[in-house]
């Protein structure tokens, strides 16, 4: 029997730049994309365009509490069937533990895992957490069975890149799988922050670490700024640097940056042909 033959590609005599991993699963170059509360018919168009190119799914802030169970699940299951994995944001469970304390951690992780999330996200952004709290809430979600993804920075405040650093070691310590590092960090006088980026790649292991992209739940910013921010990640980290908080629209423009396609054009210009 001979095998299938791959479908021809548009433009096939156009190469990509093979330092972007474009097969899933991935394990670096991975791609966020954030969900507001996508109904299931957009969700899917988006999908069946763009799933190659997200591997993370964000229900954002405590949206997952607003579903009925039954059109929550299709979400999730929705998600997994184009292997992109949902995971819910680390607001929703600072506001858990905000509100009902510690001991209710293990059971919303419960919940959560009974509902097919796979993943968890711990942040600290509106709801300090000590290193004690922040490991026990980590603790409590990897013995649910939950990956979790820690979050280090602040929203509001600069923090030095040794806390952030400390930081995500704290998570990585207590059963962490990948850091996201928060985008309001990643700027200072809206510009990229380049000595503090210097930084935490010289500190973490940036294979497990996600860049938030900054949005506007962040005063003042515009899309040129996001965008100016995103275009600096991957020219100063490579094709292949973790990217979160990609909107939908903007998954496909995302890929087309990594690979060379987007304004900024090709690396190098061929000789003139004769």
């Amino acid at each position: 029997m001979m095998a299938p033959t791959k479908p021809r590609e548009p433009f096939d005599m156009v190469p990509l730049t093979q330092a972007r991993s474009r097969s899933k699963p991935r394990k670096t170059g991975l791609t966020m994309m954030m969900d507001w509360g996508l109904p299931l018919g957009q969700q899917l168009d988006w999908l069946e365009l763009q799933a190659p190119s997200v591997d993370l799914a964000k229900f954002v802030v405590g949206t997952a509490r607003l579903y009925e169970e039954d059109y929550l699940k299709r979400k999730i299951e929705l998600y997994k069937s184009h292997d992109v994995h949902p995971f819910i944001g680390g607001q929703f469970v600072e506001y858990v533990y905000a509100t009902q304390g510690l001991a209710a951690s293990g059971p919303f992780f419960e919940e959560a895992k009974r509902l097919g999330f796979d993943a968890i996200e711990v942040s600290d952004n509106v709801v300090p957490l000590d290193s004690k709290t922040r490991r026990a809430i980590i603790k409590a979600a990897v013995d649910c069975g939950l990956e979790v993804h820690g979050e280090v920075g602040s929203k509001s405040d600069e923090t030095s890149a040794a806390e952030l650093i400390a930081q995500a070691n704290e998570c990585f310590e207590a059963g962490a799988d990948v850091v996201l590092v928060e985008g309001a960090e990643l700027l200072i006088d809206g510009e990229p922050n380049r000595k503090l980026l210097s930084e935490l790649r010289d500190g973490l292991d940036t294979t497990k670490v996600i860049f938030e992209l900054i949005g506007p739940w962040i005063k003042g910013t515009h899309h040129c700024d996001v965008y100016d921010l995103k275009k600096f990640l991957i020219s100063e980290f490579g094709p292949d640097v973790n990217l979160a908080n990609v909107m939908p629209e903007h998954v496909w423009e995302t890929e087309a940056l990594r690979v060379g396609l987007s304004v900024t054009g090709p690396g190098q210009l061929a000789e003139a042909a004769e």
